[in-house]
This record gives structure tokens, C-alpha cells and sequence, in this order.
């Protein structure tokens, strides 16, 4: 076939597969360094990551201020807009600023030297998206690979077996990036009786929304995309275009079972969501504002300051949310639109490659980003459980880190996000699947019906949590203190259950535990 093609195409072809195989080679040599130091040392290295990766984002943090404070204090030095940059070079390197008490002098003696070349682009706001779109982006794809991997070896642990064990050494840590090389390089396959550019389009429906809900979501103070007003209402919105996405890939497939995964999708997921929005303007009446910021901000004081445990009605808002959101991500007991058992895999039945992969990434996606509503919303967001008042307010740097693992930061926010994401996949493979009749009798039947009770309930309880009522004060301060002992008691005992499961791993898998198995 090639001797039909033009010179250039074909030497374009020897240079794509000279740069697969330089690609190819760097991979082989990056495993070959890579996978002994994860065999012995696992655990600080997963840590060791997440913390570097909080540090670079906090670094670039840092930076972007200093450019904005270069920008409003320099002589002659206009509005900063997205399109032109006010500052040159010169102007930088000669601005000494206040900041000499953070960073040492020498770094400013001579003007700023090579740091002026990082800090000129960074006053362009286009700059600064794409940047920060390009974190969300990495993130958006580390989350599935992992949580697929965490997800079997889960699953594996419950039904008493090891899960994935061999691809990378550890515990098959590669698993999941190996199962996404294998699906690129798979068939994309489209029937031919199907519509094709509807079954083209639905993924990226499914896909794309995931990835905006995550611009208004904040992992901490300055760890946000857009700091909105709306946040809430914006991230909900996304969330739930993705059902257009399922509905699509059902009807473009032209195979019943995909239609009857795509009609059930829609079906569930319009019913929940709406007690789901329901249980969430809880927390927005009881702190007054639908900035996400505000809600996070509201409960530093600590573990009895989260909103799970400010009122009854709060309470009850946290787990009905909870149990609504997984009906809105598919998850068990709630995985109508994908039940196996009854139409092959539902809504993705025809997909393969990667078309299929996105709907999985979606999935997960959305999955962290319940979790991470659920985390600001009750759970007190992205501090810590002591107090601020404990915080050390030194400058050094074990200050700084004690501040961002113990009282507040992403790393909080991620961990409280990926133990409630631990808990959706604990739930799927304890609960069976429920029939569609119940899902809805459920839904309509129980779900809406208590959120509707809640919010009345919250209003009231909110109306009469005024000073004008010390009385009634002094009631929910004894209440509140309940719910968090009750809060305190049940985040001890799942604690305690996965302590024990871990002591007690090797008995629990039997004698598939055995020592020439990697990691095991």
C-alpha cells in the first residue's frame, strides 16, 4: 500500500514510528528504575507523589501571586488583561518587594535572574487556564486509572482473592495503564446499522461534562479553577448533561439492550436527582450561600463545626445525598443501566477501544466529584478535624507541612474524597442489584418524600437558631453535641473494620496468600 503514496507521507510514517519507538524506549528504561524502588517501598511513594504534586500546585500558587503583586505595585504599569501583559522583563527583575522576608535576599540581589522569565507569562489569564485546565485534565485521568485498580483490588479482597497481581510487580499497580494501552490500540468499532456520528459524539457528551464539573470544584483556599457563586448550581448542571451522552450511545447503537440501558439511565437519574438537590439546599440554607468557599469556610472550627453534624436535619440531608448520588453515577445497587445479568453491559453494549474507556473515565470522574460535594457540603471541605486555633503559625517548612496534612489543604480533601469514593466501591460489591421498580419506589416513594420532610424541618430548626431564642440554643447546642459523638463513634468503627481487615488480610484471602505471589 505504501508504494501508492507520496514521499512525504511515508517518510512522515518513519519519523512517527522513530518517535513511538524513542517513546517506547524511555517507557522500558523508566520501568526498569522505577519498578524495584515500588516493590520495596510502595507506600512512600504513592505519598511521597500526592505530597510533590500538592507542592508543585502550591509552588505555582505562589508564583502567580507574586506576579500579581509585581503587577499592582510597579510604576507605569496598566491593568493586567488576558490579552496583553503589562510588565517586561526589566520591570521585574528591578522590582524588590516585601517578599525578600519569605525568600532569602540573595535570590533578589542583580533583579530577579531566570525567575522573571517564569513569572512574565503567568500575568496572561489565557496562560493561567490552560495551565490549570491541563491539572484538572492530569488529574480527571489519574483518578480512573487508579480507582479501577483500587476497585479490583477491593472486589478481590471481599471475595476472598488477591485481585490483580503481576503487571508492574506490586500488587499489579500497572494493571489499569496496561488495560489502557490495550484499548487505544483496539478496533473502533461502529455497527453498521447504527448512527454514526451520534455514536461518534455520545463518549465525549459523557466525557466533557465530568471535566467542567471539576472547574468550580475547590480542593482548597487557592486550589480552584473558578471561584464561582454558583458553584454548586454550576457542578450539578454539568453532572447532569451526561445522561444526554448515555441516552445518545443507547439510540445511535441500534441494539435494544443499549436502549433499555440508555431508557433506565435517564429514568433514574432524573428521578434522584431531585431529592439529590433537595438534600444539598440543606447546607446552603443553614450557611446562606451557594459559594462552595463559604460552605467550607464555615466549618474550620473542626470536627463538631462539620455540617453532618449541625442539626438533625443536616444529618439525615449528608445520607440521603449519598444515597442519591449513587444512583446518579450508576453505582450498585443502583447499576440498572449496566446490569450484565440482564442486558449485556446496558447503554455501552457496542462500544470498544477507547470510545468505551471514556464512559468508564466519566463514570469515575463524576464519582470523585459527588464525593468532593459531599466533602465541602457535611463534611468540613478541606480542613482538618482540630481545630484552626491548633494550627502551628510558624513560617518554616514542617510548619507549613503539619498545616497541610493535619488542619488544612488538598491532601485533606483528596483523602476525605477517596474514602467516601472507598465506600462507593465497598457498597457495590456487598449489595446486590435491585430490581427498576424499586429503584423508582425507593426514589419516589421513601427518598423524595424524606428530603422533603428535611427541608422543612431545616427551616424551621433555622428560623429559630437565632439569638431571639436562647432557648432554643442552648437545645441544638446539646443536640449538635450528640450528633457528633454519634459522627465520632461511626468514623471510629470504620476505622476500626478496615484496621482489622488490614491486620488480618493474609487469613482473610486463605491460602491464596502465599509468599511466591508479588506483594502479596
Amino acid at each position: 500500500m505504501s508504494q501508492f503514496t507520496y514521499p512525504w507521507v511515508q517518510q512522515g510514517e518513519r519519523s512517527f514510528r522513530g518517535i513511538a519507538a524513542l517513546i517506547a524506549a524511555l517507557a522500558r528504561g523508566v520501568y526498569r528504575v522505577a519498578a524495584p524502588i515500588l516493590r520495596r517501598f510502595p507506600g512512600p511513594v504513592f505519598f511521597a507523589a500526592v505530597i510533590g504534586v500538592c507542592v508543585v500546585v502550591w509552588a505555582y500558587v505562589i508564583v502567580t501571586r507574586f506576579a500579581d503583586g509585581i503587577a499592582q505595585s510597579a510604576a507605569n504599569t496598566a491593568v493586567v488583561t488576558s490579552m496583553r501583559g503589562a510588565l517586561t522583563l526589566a520591570e521585574i527583575q528591578a522590582w524588590r518587594p516585601a517578599a525578600t522576608a519569605v525568600w532569602p535576599e540573595s535570590m533578589f540581589s542583580g533583579g530577579l535572574g531566570a525567575l522573571a522569565y517564569v513569572v512574565w507569562p503567568l500575568q496572561f489569564a489565557l496562560v493561567r487556564d490552560l495551565i490549570a485546565m491541563t491539572g484538572i485534565i492530569g488529574f480527571i485521568s489519574l483518578v480512573p486509572l487508579y480507582t479501577i485498580w483500587w476497585e479490583r483490588k477491593v472486589a478481590g479482597r471481599i471475595q476472598s482473592r488477591l485481585g490483580p497481581m503481576r503487571v508492574g510487580g506490586w500488587h499489579g499497580w500497572a494493571q489499569s495503564p496496561a488495560d489502557g494501552l490495550k484499548l487505544i490500540c483496539k478496533e473502533d468499532f461502529i455497527p453498521k446499522e447504527g448512527d454514526g456520528p451520534l455514536f461518534r459524539l455520545a463518549p465525549y457528551l459523557a466525557f466533557v461534562p465530568a471535566i467542567c464539573a471539576f472547574i468550580a470544584l475547590p480542593f482548597a483556599g487557592s486550589y480552584v479553577f473558578r471561584d464561582l457563586d454558583v458553584a454548586l448550581l454550576f457542578i450539578l448542571s454539568m453532572l447532569g448533561i451526561e445522561v444526554i451522552g448515555v441516552i445518545i450511545a443507547g439510540w445511535a447503537s441500534n441494539n435494544k439492550w443499549s436502549v433499555y440501558g440508555a431508557m433506565r439511565e435517564a429514568c433514574q437519574m432524573v428521578s434522584y436527582e431531585i431529592p439529590m438537590g433537595m438534600a444539598l439546599l440543606i447546607p446552603v440554607m443553614t450557611v446562606g450561600s451557594l459559594r462552595l468557599m463559604d460552605l467550607a469556610e464555615y466549618q474550620r472550627g473542626g470536627f463538631a463545626e462539620w455540617l453532618a453534624w449541625r442539626n438533625p436535619w443536616c444529618f439525615i440531608a449528608f445520607f440521603s445525598y449519598y444515597v442519591a448520588s449513587l444512583a446518579s453515577c450508576k453505582r450498585a445497587p443502583f447499576d440498572l443501566p449496566e446490569s450484565e445479568s440482564e442486558l449485556v453491559a446496558g447503554f455501552h453494549t457496542e462500544y470498544s477501544g477507547f470510545r468505551w474507556s471514556l464512559f468508564f473515565f466519566a463514570e469515575y470522574a463524576a464519582m470523585f466529584a459527588v464525593s468532593g460535594l459531599a466533602v465541602i457540603l457535611f463534611l468540613g471541605g478541606w480542613y482538618g478535624p482540630f481545630p484552626q486555633s491548633w494550627a502551628p503559625t510558624g513560617s518554616g517548612v514542617i510548619a507549613a507541612m503539619a498545616r497541610g496534612v493535619l488542619f488544612d489543604g488538598p491532601i485533606i480533601f483528596i483523602l476525605k474524597g477517596a474514602f467516601l469514593l472507598y465506600v462507593q466501591i465497598w457498597i457495590r460489591w456487598t449489595l446486590p442489584r435491585i430490581r427498576i421498580d424499586q429503584v423508582l419506589y425507593a426514589c419516589v416513594q421513601v427518598l423524595l418524600p424524606l428530603t422533603m420532610i428535611v427541608l422543612l424541618g431545616n427551616t424551621i430548626w433555622v428560623l429559630f437558631d437565632r439569638p431571639a431564642y436562647p432557648g432554643f440554643q442552648s437545645l441544638a447546642r446539646v443536640i449538635s453535641g450528640g450528633l457528633t459523638i454519634i459522627g465520632l463513634v461511626l468514623t471510629l468503627l470504620i476505622l476500626g473494620f478496615m484496621a482489622y481487615g488490614y491486620i488480618h488480610r493474609r487469613r482473610l484471602v486463605g491460602w491464596l496468600a502465599i509468599e511466591h505471589l508479588p506483594g502479596s
